[in-house]
C-alpha cells in the first residue's frame, strides 16, 4: 500500500515537472536565445556607434558608447524577464529599489557620472588637450562615464575621477592656439647691457617660430645680487612652445660665449689665514 502511494506521488511530481517544462521551456529557451543574440547585437551596435561618434568628436565617442551600452543592456534585461513571465512593472519596481540602494552606496560613482556629463556639456577640455589637474600634467586620452584617462609625456596612464575634475581647478595648457614663452637671462655687472640686449633681439628675430604679433618683449627686469637680469617674452604657436624654450636657452649660451658676454654663476671665495703658534 505504501509503495503504491509513493508511486502515485512520484507520478504526480513527474506530471507537474512535465507540465512546467511544457509551459515554461519554450519561453525560457526563447529568452536565452534573445539574451545571447541581444548582447551580440548590442556589442556590434555600440562598437559601430563608438566608431561613428569618435570620428566626429573623440571626446564624445567613448562616453556615449559606454552610456548607450548600459541603457540597451538594461532594456534587454527587462525584455527577457517579461518573456519568462515576470511582470515588467514588478521587475522595474525591484530594479528601481535596487538602483536606489546601489545609488546610496555609490554616491561617489554617481558624482563621477554627473561630472562626466558636465565635462561634455561645458568642455573645459577635450581629447588631445594637455592639462594640469590633481597634481598631474598629461594629455587627455579618453573621457569615460566615470573617469577620464590621461597619458603623461613618459607614457604613464593616469585615471582621474570625473567628479574631482569637474569640481576642481585645472589648467588647459594647449587650448589656445598660441602661448607665451618666458625666459630670464642674467649677465655680469661688467658686461655691456646694450650688446647683450642686441644679441637677445637678434636671436628672437632669427627664429622663424617666434611670432611677430604680439612682438617679442626684451627688457632689463632686475639688478640682482650677482647679475643683471633680462626678461624675454616670446609668443609662439602652442605646438612650438617646448622647441623654442629649449633651443633659445642653447642659442643664448652659445652666443654669449662667442661674443664675450658672461653668465654669472654662484661662487665663493675662501680665504685661509695662518695663525702664528
Amino acid at each position: 500500500m505504501d509503495n503504491l502511494l509513493q508511486g502515485d506521488q512520484a507520478q504526480k511530481y513527474m506530471d507537474q515537472a512535465v507540465e512546467l517544462l511544457m509551459n515554461y521551456g519554450p519561453k525560457l529557451a526563447l529568452a536565452i536565445i534573445t539574451l545571447v543574440v541581444g548582447l551580440w547585437l548590442i556589442g556590434r551596435f555600440v562598437k559601430s556607434a563608438n566608431k561613428h561618434f569618435t570620428a566626429k568628436d573623440p571626446t564624445l565617442g567613448s562616453f556615449i558608447s559606454s552610456l548607450v551600452s548600459v541603457l540597451l543592456k538594461a532594456v534587454l534585461l527587462i525584455a527577457v524577464a517579461s518573456m519568462i513571465g515576470i511582470e515588467t512593472t514588478s521587475f522595474i519596481a525591484v530594479l528601481g529599489a535596487a538602483g536606489l540602494a546601489v545609488g546610496l552606496a555609490l554616491q561617489g560613482s554617481l558624482s563621477n557620472f554627473a561630472g562626466g556629463v558636465l565635462i561634455l556639456l561645458f568642455k573645459p577640455f577635450k581629447v588631445g588637450d594637455l592639462i594640469q589637474a590633481q597634481g598631474f600634467t598629461a594629455t587627455v586620452k579618453e573621457i569615460q562615464i566615470f573617469n577620464t584617462i590621461l597619458k603623461t609625456a613618459d607614457n604613464r596612464i593616469v585615471i582621474l575621477p570625473n567628479g574631482s575634475l569637474s569640481n576642481g581647478s585645472l589648467v588647459n595648457i594647449n587650448q589656445e592656439p598660441t602661448r607665451r614663452v618666458d625666459f630670464v637671462f642674467g649677465i655680469g655687472y661688467d658686461d655691456d647691457i646694450d650688446k647683450a640686449k642686441g644679441i637677445l633681439n637678434t636671436l628672437a628675430e632669427q627664429d622663424s617660430r617666434v611670432l611677430k604679433d604680439p612682438a617679442p618683449v626684451i627688457v632689463l627686469s632686475e639688478l640682482a645680487d650677482s647679475s643683471v637680469n633680462f626678461t624675454v617674452r616670446l609668443w609662439v604657436n602652442t605646438a612650438d612652445y617646448w622647441g623654442v624654450y629649449f633651443d633659445m636657452h642653447e642659442a643664448v649660451k652659445k652666443s654669449f660665449d662667442s661674443q664675450g658676454v658672461s653668465i654669472p654663476f654662484p661662487q665663493q671665495d675662501v680665504h685661509m689665514h695662518q695663525v702664528a703658534g
